[in-house]
């Protein structure tokens, strides 16, 4: 009898948590909604910036988890996604020695993009990991104003990002971290290269088991393209060598999450994020995640201040504990109103 009751008061104190948090996240995302409606919270200095930088992949997350949760966990990633979300992350990989991470984006059109990354633990306060995402746009048509169908020959756009990170935990509530990253973009015998700096940090604030995170990401100087493209015209056809220098898309993020549901079998994690890049307009992002006997995850996220209409995003996961270590399968989903729906899947493994 008394176990009976406690099974019903334990069904009852989670039902009543979820109440809480679907509650909390919807006055959050009203608030959220007043915000982006009336103004930007940090200085824009300056109009429209749309359009004003290159190496626009580095926009682009490939990574399953985060989608689900709308992109928004900078303050609670703790796995390989951590090289690029968030470099400090890393110092809550599990206890295992050695990380592998794999995913995979089918992006607009035959477009896609992969992201590989590898980690280790030096010690019990140092990470290193390496990360590499790839992106390749699919052969194109090469079209002008003499042959608007196509002249039959091809192009397409090669993106390239191989990252070092290094994370550091400085004290039991503190960790930073720090990515260096070799960037890469090319497109019709043209091609631009260049090195930005992520730094980020996560701080455990010792209450309600909220965390805070700040970063600043893509961090680095404008570069100048080099290579040769041809141009036809009634004249004939004229070659450009010479281009302007291109900015990266830096962008500061500052995260809050925190548990709402902290029980044995059951955890229920709401994120918070704004993002302030120096291209757009600020955009903003809210997600939950539930993860049962930390085998189960379900996610589902939003994001507001974008320049076009989105559905919610969702996702889910399992943990496969293996006696080597473990391994996690995700997928995560977004749809826009323009470009269509995006499917994202991941393979997390840890050994040792």
């Amino acid at each position: 009898m008394f176990e009976e009751f406690r099974f019903y008061a334990s069904i009852c104190n989670i039902i009543h948590s979820l109440v809480k948090a679907i509650s909390i996240y919807f006055t959050l995302f009203l608030i959220v909604i007043g915000l982006s409606a009336n103004a930007q919270l940090l200085p824009r200095y300056g109009d429209s910036r749309t359009g004003t930088t290159g190496f626009q992949f580095l926009k682009i997350n490939p990574d399953a988890r985060s989608s689900g949760m709308g992109e928004s966990n900078s303050a609670t990633t703790d796995d390989l996604a951590a090289t690029y979300l968030n470099p400090a992350g890393l110092s809550h990989l599990d206890t295992s020695k050695i990380h592998f991470q794999v995913n995979h984006l089918e992006f607009i059109s035959s477009a896609f993009i992969n992201q590989v990354a590898v980690g280790r633990k030096l010690s019990q306060s140092t990470f290193i990991a390496a990360n590499l995402i790839y992106l390749n746009s699919g052969n194109m048509a090469v079209t002008n104003e003499f042959m608007p169908t196509g002249t039959g020959q091809t192009f397409r756009f090669t993106d390239v990002s191989l990252g070092v990170s290094l994370a550091k935990i400085l004290t039991d509530n503190f960790s930073f971290g720090v990515t260096a990253k070799l960037i890469h973009e090319g497109v019709a015998g043209i091609a631009a290269n260049n090195v930005v700096a992520d730094f980020g940090f996560q701080y455990d604030i010792g209450k309600a088991n909220t965390r805070f995170a700040v970063g600043i990401f893509n961090f680095g100087a404008a570069t100048t393209p080099s290579g040769a493209i041809v141009q036809t015209r009634l004249n004939g056809d004229t070659t450009y060598t010479a281009f302007e220098k291109i900015a990266v898309p830096a962008v500061f993020r500052l995260g809050i999450a925190t548990d709402l549901i902290h029980q044995k079998d059951h955890l229920l994690t709401i994120n918070a994020q704004l993002n302030h890049p120096t291209d757009n307009n600020e955009t903003y992002a809210m997600g939950l995640e539930y993860c049962w006997k930390k085998l189960l995850f379900g996610r589902m996220g939003y994001q507001l201040g974008v320049d076009e209409s989105a559905l919610p995003s969702f996702g889910f996961g399992i943990l496969l504990k293996k006696k080597f270590g473990g391994v996690r399968i995700d997928y995560g989903f977004s749809h826009k109103k323009l470009t269509g729906s995006f499917h994202r899947i991941g393979l997390s493994c840890s050994i040792l």
